[in-house]
């Protein structure tokens, strides 16, 4: 059984995104993790690159597969976890924490108004 932790917000993507006043630390999801395998590379944007909501943030190779990456909220990139680039297992050692992908200055918290809570993502992924 996997973990999602309650602080969270989840896309049915399996995309976690955390927020901490107007940044938004987004992640893949323990669950994601389990069914990609290995990773091997992530490609992320660079800093400044704006996107919004639902947009193709980036792309996860494992072994078995290439996976998109969406953003959960409108915003700017200001810090992608530059520790995947030499070390790409940290995201399946520590999806929640060290595993992070990007963090991003909201445009607009009523973004999340979509996403999913902990349990009702529990619920998609394991048919509850």
């Amino acid at each position: 059984m996997s973990y999602y932790p309650e602080d969270l917000r989840y896309l049915d993507s399996h995309e976690y995104v955390r927020l901490d006043g107007e940044i938004a630390t987004i992640g893949i999801t323990e669950f994601a993790v389990q069914q990609l395998g290995e990773i091997v590379f992530v490609e992320l944007p660079n800093q400044d690159a704006r996107f919004e909501k639902g947009d193709e943030v980036g792309t996860i190779e494992s072994v078995k597969a290439v996976a998109q990456v969406y953003t959960p909220i409108s915003g700017t990139v200001i810090e992608c976890n530059t520790t995947r680039e030499d070390s790409p297992e940290i995201i399946s050692e520590d999806p929640y924490g060290e595993g992070w992908l990007i963090k991003v200055q909201v445009d607009n918290l009523s973004d999340l108004d979509d996403t999913l809570s902990a349990d009702q993502y529990q619920a998609l992924v394991e048919g509850i």
